[in-house]
């Protein structure tokens, strides 16, 4: 069992790529054959160190992220689309209405309107796009976008 976790959202190092596993030493002495040397640089080690002690910055990316949840939950919701429920940073998102529409379309139709989703055809989810939750601003911005969108589809 190996159990991995990244700094990107949570901790707001995404631009660092630094994340940590939990694994019994046999997976990680497998890992450590393959992995590329010096992988995470000592700047990306520090920041990833330091952020370990700032609780409060965790909890306040967790409620922004809860509440960014809810909210485009509950625009699926209005749009009549389906989700599958998620406790992490992102939402998938059924986008196959009355009209047969596959995420890859929809991820285009959004990304022709300045708004980047990840269509997930490859995952053999093919009428499924996945956002990650962002800022309130971020989110409506989102949701109106969809709206334009499965309202053209219509």
């Amino acid at each position: 069992m190996l159990i991995s976790r990244t700094f990107s959202k949570a901790y707001g190092l995404a631009s660092l790529r630094v994340g940590f596993a939990l694994a019994a030493s046999h997976i990680t002495d497998l890992i450590n054959r393959v992995r590329q040397p010096f992988n995470v640089n000592s700047f990306a080690l520090a920041a990833a160190n330091a952020s370990l002690g700032d609780q409060d910055f965790l909890n306040q990316t967790r409620t922004l992220n809860h509440a960014g949840m809810a909210q485009l939950e509950a625009g699926c919701t209005a749009l009549g689309l389906s989700w599958i429920p998620s406790r992490a940073n992102f939402i998938s998102i059924c986008v196959n209405t009355d009209v047969q529409r596959q995420g890859t379309q929809v991820f285009q139709d959004l990304l022709k309107l300045g708004v980047i989703v990840r269509p997930i055809a490859g995952y053999g989810m093919p009428e499924y796009i996945r956002v990650s939750i962002g800022t309130f601003t971020e989110n409506k911005r989102f949701l109106e976008a969809l709206t334009q969108v499965i309202q053209a589809a219509e």
